[in-house]
């Protein structure tokens, strides 16, 4: 049995909707941030399929990827080094008690 197309594209899309529902129904930043990762990633995943696929002689679909990976390890360190300042100043990473960040 070989994998198609088809099958990249549903493992993609159940990747983005687990991210999706991890990001509206966790109220930890962390995981939060997590969620959006696994997004990210299967955004590439759809990108290197179609790629190999669509334009097998073209690498487009990859370098889209490197860039993905890129750009998200840089939000990633700002995102985190947010999150650190946060909890020094408000001792918790739990987006309902973050929401006074006028003091």
């Amino acid at each position: 049995m070989t994998v198609g197309l088809t099958h990249i594209i549903v493992v993609s899309t159940v990747l983005f909707f687990i991210g999706m529902y991890g990001l509206f129904t966790r109220r930890n930043m962390i995981t939060m941030l997590m969620s959006i990762e696994l997004m990210l990633n299967s955004v590439n995943i759809n990108f290197v399929a179609f790629n190999k696929y669509l334009y097998p002689d073209k690498m487009d679909g990859i370098f889209f990827s490197i860039f993905i990976i890129a750009i998200a390890a840089a939000e990633a360190a700002v995102a985190i080094a947010i999150i650190i300042n946060l909890y020094r100043t408000h001792k918790s990473i739990d987006v309902d008690d973050v929401t006074d960040l006028k003091q």
